[in-house]
């Protein structure tokens, strides 16, 4: 419990319109989880003003309201400029700053923030460490496994998260960070050790409008690790493949760990080798060298596992430790998944929706590949549409086959986003267009003969669709098993 006055003393300025200075017991958001004795945040949102249920929230017990204007209620109002920026840092000290408590390690980029934070997530706990994680599929703590809405949450609902963390003893906490909850300050109070940057490619335009804001995004996370150099050890941890880490190294002011295949850097992949079954290179780092054997794909594959070595050499663990763990790692939901239902021919499931993470899965495929390759894939709705003629001209080029189909339409018609996806590509190219996501599955099943290898993109470890205000069950693996099954039944 905490007084009004303990919180508000964190802001510079602020206008309280009362002396009073109740207890604060809980602090909220959402005027309906308002408890006896809680802070209320009106946060002007997208499609709702959080000014408007401030009189709801003191039904329910609001003890204050903090606003950024006059409100009709009889509890304290703290008027301030920015009630985001006020609910972020009202909340540190509320939950009594979590991150001091703990090694927090924060991973942005387009591309392969989620199987990197598995990966090191595998890591720290080969090193016997406590661990936290946050990110697109679920947040954990230890064990124990819940939803997310976000890839990164508002920061009341984090600080309140890393709250519980450091309650279990979290030693290390590996978490996504979005270019979207850096922009929009949900990351504020966090308190950052290592800052790991997977790459930068053409993703959030419908957002940010130009790559170089995009950039900009990303590069938060570096700027705000801070600018002392007060015995508390801080990395950031770079892509030096990736030309945006200049820009990143120049951004932040702690110690830079570089790692690379084609650059030189400080932790580096040589001897790389991939197949089928899996992928090794020799791990060469400042601390010596290393046979890595991954059962991932890849060489997008290579540079997650770079960026997870890294970011937990800059977290002190060894490098023996680290190359156990790595053998150990059988896969992430939804990141090249395979589909296995006794069909002679291969099945994978990719969350790959950006252009580059489509090329490189279809690439790894045609580099293993001793058949034809299908492509199934969409484009989400209500999102960067000038992604679309690009992803299916890259479907095209790397295929044999390639369907078109809806992938979270949202509030946009299917039509519509496939009319602009073909419009990437010549008549003459070898496509299908096949609006119901189930059929285009089942289709490309249908077509697969033995060696083949069909790719389902878009939506990977995803269990939903979203058309219109509906969320629809949708699994693109049990679709395609059942798919797979059915056909089977058929040709028997």
């Amino acid at each position: 419990m905490k007084k009004l006055k303990d919180l508000t003393s964190h802001l510079l300025v602020e206008d309280t319109k009362s002396d009073e200075n109740p207890s604060i017991t809980s602090i909220h958001m959402d005027s309906r989880e308002v408890k006896h004795g809680g802070l209320f945040f009106c946060i002007r949102g997208y499609t709702v003003d959080g000014h408007q249920f401030a009189e709801q929230a003191e039904k329910n017990g609001a003890s204050a309201i903090v606003a950024e204007e006059k409100v009709d209620v009889s509890v304290p109002v703290v008027i301030v400029k920015d009630t985001k920026r006020a609910m972020a840092i009202m909340a540190n000290a509320f939950f009594d700053h979590p991150t001091s408590k703990f090694r927090l390690i924060g991973i942005t980029g387009t591309n392969g923030k989620t199987t990197t934070s598995h990966l090191i997530e595998t890591i720290l706990q080969e090193n016997n460490n406590i661990t936290g994680l946050i990110g697109t599929m679920y947040t954990k703590i230890g064990t124990k496994e819940a939803e997310t809405k976000n890839t990164t949450p508002e920061s009341l609902p984090l600080q309140e998260l890393f709250s519980q963390m450091a309650s279990e003893k979290v030693q290390s906490c590996v978490m996504e960070v979005s270019s979207h909850a850096l922009d929009l300050g949900r990351v504020r109070g966090c308190d950052f050790n290592t800052a790991v940057f997977t790459n930068l490619t053409k993703d959030h335009l419908d957002y940010h409008k130009t790559m170089e804001a995009y950039k900009q995004a990303k590069g938060l996370l570096f700027a705000q690790l801070g600018n002392t150099y007060d015995g508390q050890r801080k990395t950031a941890v770079l892509n030096a493949d990736d030309p945006a880490s200049e820009d990143f190294e120049k951004m932040c002011a702690v110690p830079v760990l570089t790692y690379g295949i084609e650059k030189d850097s400080d932790i580096q992949a040589q001897d790389v080798n991939i197949s089928p079954a899996g992928t090794s290179f020799t791990l060469v780092t400042p601390w010596g060298s290393r046979k890595i054997e991954l059962s991932l794909v890849g060489r997008f594959s290579v540079y997650n596992a770079l960026a997870a070595a890294a970011a937990c050499l800059a977290e002190g663990v060894a490098l023996n430790t680290i190359t156990k763990a790595l053998a150990k790692v059988s896969g992430v939901a939804g990141r090249f998944e395979p589909v296995d239902a006794g069909q002679p021919y291969a099945v994978i499931v990719d969350y790959a929706h950006t252009p580059d993470s489509l090329e490189n899965v279809l690439q790894t495929i045609r580099d293993m590949a001793n058949g034809k390759i299908y492509v199934v894939v969409g484009c989400g709705g209500d999102r960067d549409a000038t992604k679309r003629p690009e992803m299916a001209r890259i479907a095209v080029k790397y295929s044999q086959h390639a369907i078109f189909t809806s992938d979270n339409p949202r509030n946009e018609e299917p039509q519509q986003i496939l009319d602009q996806m073909v419009s990437g590509v010549d008549q003459a190219d070898d496509y299908t267009v096949i609006s119901d996501r189930r059929e285009a599955i089942r289709y490309a099943v249908q077509r697969a003969n033995e060696q083949d290898v069909i790719l389902i993109a878009g939506k990977g470890h995803e269990t939903y669709q979203v058309i219109h205000d509906q969320v629809l069950e949708f699994d693109d693996r049990k679709e395609a098993a059942k798919a797979i099954i059915d056909i089977n039944k058929g040709k028997q």
